[in-house]
């Protein structure tokens, strides 16, 4: 039989039936066929067959080329919840693209190749790796190029002969990897533009970016981005104990808290740390800590091999910033603070004035003497503003560059702090520019403290802004308020940030700066009553209105310093203040000034039981502002008479004088002083035996304090007691208990000691 009648045969007996005459089913000359072919029917054109290439070796394996990790990984369930829900919501049929970012040691590469190790069951075609050397620190390397990257994962899969064009291997790469179950790890990432060409462009494999910074130019490819941050506390101790200091962590963990903090809770810093235990097994835990907090701490102390490799990995973070951004860098670093707006920072960031012809430099005046490089009276001309605008343009971009990099972090609308290893590295550049430049910069923060809080203060207590204020040129914008609510909230925020602005100016001399300051934060003390800030402020502020020989700022800081060191128990000190304020008024002939010593005296003989000396102090000064015509003054006075009288149980004329002083309050607007006279009130009519017209102006003046014009926490306490007392004497014992628990949540905020005796009030009914 001929090959010819054996496949007729065959195909008689196998073949499914023909197609019909209509159906034709042809090869041309151009097709290539690989393997066993059968062609039924016609067959036309030049056929060639090719028997399949013999190995010329053993098969390759599937690639597991994911980095080994440690069998334990601490505190990261709730990443690794969110990296299989990142996965699961991708949209069906999409590729599957991940990136995790966070700051350099924050446990990236870590957490993913555990993730990934994790599921190997769904990659059966492998798990492929590449450290794209986005910020090694070797020597004169750099970003890995893509298609060196490509060379390796297509041998991998066993490419026969890699094309020495990139574009080519991109085709190749995604033509090998099309329907494949594959994972893909591209690790330490620099650019959305690094790592495009390496992705997977089936929907069948994964592929995860792991960077230092966001790479939010993947978006655009569908990534699902998500943000590593440190450790929490107790993890961060947990760490700590693995490497051989187990038993010394956990016999002094007051010690380990702090170790880890200084480590900013991070793994690479804290196994660091703990390798440092285990090679030194008699080392305490405490002295680790003491050697952490030296210089500029971890960023020096932890090493390996030698090398501080946070600051290392900081240093090239740093070097590749564009200049704008390395320079602000520089300069929020040196800051004293921990927290930064885009006013802050554009005021920072502004170039020194030009010299005055008369060659002195105009960042070198210290009190007011160079008016030249001087504007005196409130930043906010149209010009002022418009120069800003552009300004912050600029700032805002260079912004975003440190927030992409994850060296600055945004915690809120336009708010942004440093990482806590991150701040001391940026302190450190600053600290190497020019010793004009740090001044300037200096310089123009606290001009951005002193605006700023100037501003609350005219929007809280206007009646107080009544001091000229001085900034160096050109002029800062001050940080926005919407309304007195966000003006106090940004004082009660910055209470630590603007003392240590009047501590900075006091160390420098910057005497006119120094004692303003302490002016402008009046607002806060009278409000939030942090006795400590307030007295030590004003301490300072003093010294410099004395030594730059002004008058009026000397004549404030005695008054008002002498409420806070009153309120902070101090009360002799507060009598020699006020007694040097009478002396000044007395002689420069200044009624008004008079009236306020003298009032302050009075007070002070109110809280230590002298009220006759107080009475007649209090119609002292009643007398001299009604001769100057000064209302908000006779206004006060009367509510200091009132409370006199209620001290007295003269309750009938104690109404009185508190309903008159309302009046007047409210009639020129001191929305603020008249609440806090409305309580009072309403407390005295309670003991008066009129609790419901009592309690009606208590619960009008909580609402005042409550609300955004009068918002005063420690009122708001002090109007609960009274309500609470006004329950009591109605007996209405729940109502009561609810006032007095509502007080003591909000004195433990504020003033620990009014706590303790709400409680103990609370222990007694």
């Amino acid at each position: 039989m001929t090959t010819a009648d054996a496949l007729r045969d065959w195909l008689r007996h196998h073949a499914p039936p023909l197609p019909s005459p209509s159906t034709r089913n042809s090869i041309t000359g151009g097709a290539v066929l690989h393997g066993p072919t059968v062609q039924a029917r016609d067959v036309q054109g030049g056929i060639h067959f090719h028997t399949p290439a013999e190995r010329s070796g053993p098969r390759l394996p599937v690639p597991r080329q994911l980095p080994p990790v440690r069998t334990r990984l601490v505190d990261r369930e709730a990443d690794v919840r969110a990296l299989d829900a990142l996965r699961a919501g991708r949209p069906s049929g999409a590729p599957q693209l991940m990136v995790v970012s966070g700051f350099a040691g924050v446990g990236k590469t870590t957490l993913v190749s555990r993730w990934l190790h994790e599921q190997t069951d769904s990659f059966p075609d492998g798990q492929l790796y590449a450290d794209l050397a986005g910020h090694s620190t070797e020597e004169g390397s750099g970003p890995v190029h893509a298609s060196t990257v490509l060379e390796g994962f297509l041998r991998a899969l066993g490419a026969p002969s890699v094309p020495a064009d990139t574009a080519q291997r991109v085709a190749l790469w995604r033509s090998l990897t099309a329907g494949l179950r594959l994972a893909v790890l591209l690790d330490n990432a620099y650019t959305a533009a690094q790592v495009r060409p390496l992705l997977l462009g089936a929907s069948t494999g994964l592929t995860v970016v792991t960077s230092r910074t966001q790479l939010t130019g993947l978006l655009a490819d569908g990534a699902a981005v998500h943000r590593l941050d440190a450790l929490t506390t107790e993890s961060a101790v947990e760490l700590l104990t693995v490497g051989g200091g187990g038993q010394r962590v956990a016999h002094d963990l007051e010690a380990a808290r702090r170790v880890v903090a200084l480590c900013a809770r991070l793994p690479l810093a804290i196994c660091l740390a703990s390798a440092q235990l285990a090679v030194r097994p008699h080392r305490s835990v405490s002295a680790l800590a003491e050697s952490l907090s030296q210089g500029y701490g971890p960023l020096d102390a932890l090493r390996v091999d030698g090398e501080a490799v946070v600051r290392t990995a900081l240093d090239l973070s740093y070097r590749l910033l564009p200049p704008e951004s390395a320079a602000l860098y520089r300069r929020a670093g040196l800051l004293p603070t921990d927290r930064y707006d885009l006013f802050m920072l554009t005021a920072v960031s502004a170039e020194p004035a030009a010299r005055p012809d008369d060659g002195t430099d105009a960042t070198d005046q210290d009190d007011g003497t160079a008016e030249d490089a001087r504007d005196t009276g409130d930043a906010g001309t149209d010009e002022v503003y418009a120069a800003y605008a552009a300004d912050a343009e600029a700032v805002d971009l260079a912004l975003g560059t440190l927030v992409e990099a994850n060296l600055l972090e945004e915690t809120g609308p336009g708010t942004y702090r440093f990482h806590d290893l991150v701040r001391p590295h940026a302190r450190r550049l600053g600290e190497e520019e020019s010793a004009a430049r740090r001044d300037h910069t200096l310089r123009r923060y606290v001009d951005w403290c002193l605006a700023t809080a100037t501003s609350a203060e005219s929007i809280l207590t206007p009646s107080h802004r009544t001091l000229a204020r001085d900034y160096t040129r050109p002029p800062v914008v001050p940080t926005a308020f919407v309304g007195p609510a966000d003006a106090l909230a940004w004082l009660d925020t910055r209470r630590d940030v603007l003392m240590t602005a009047v501590r900075l100016c006091a160390e420098r001399e910057w005497h006119t700066s120094c004692w303003q300051l302490a002016d402008a934060m009046w607002p806060l003390v009278l409000r939030l009553r942090p006795t400590e800030i307030w007295c030590e402020s004003h301490r300072l502020g003093l010294a410099a209105a004395r030594a730059s020989e002004s008058r009026a700022g000397e004549d404030r800081m005695l008054t008002s310093g002498a409420m806070g060191l009153r309120d902070a128990g101090r009360h002799a000190e507060a009598a020699d203040w006020y007694t040097q304020a009478l002396e000044h008024a007395t002689a420069d002939g200044d009624t008004k000034q008079r009236g306020q010593a003298i009032n302050g005296l009075g007070h002070l003989s109110l809280v230590t039981g002298r009220l006759d000396e107080a009475r007649a102090h209090f119609k002292h000064s009643l007398r001299l502002w009604e001769s100057v015509g000064y209302p908000r003054g006779v206004a006060l006075c009367r509510r200091r008479l009132g409370e006199t009288e209620l001290e007295a149980a003269n309750f009938p004329e104690a109404a009185r004088q508190l309903t008159l002083a309302h009046e007047e309050l409210k009639s020129i607007g001191e929305e603020y002083e008249a609440a806090r006279v409305l309580a009072t009130l309403g407390r005295t009519l309670v003991l008066d035996g009129r609790p419901g017209d009592g309690t009606g102006k208590l619960s009008q003046a909580l609402d005042a304090f409550r609300g955004s014009i009068a918002r005063d926490a420690h009122w708001e306490a002090r109007s609960l007691t009274w309500l609470g007392e006004a329950a009591e004497r109605q007996g209405n014992r729940d109502e009561a208990r609810r006032h007095y628990e509502a007080a003591r949540d909000i004195f433990r905020l504020l003033t620990p000691d009014e706590a303790r005796r709400m409680d103990d009030r609370l222990r007694r009914r």
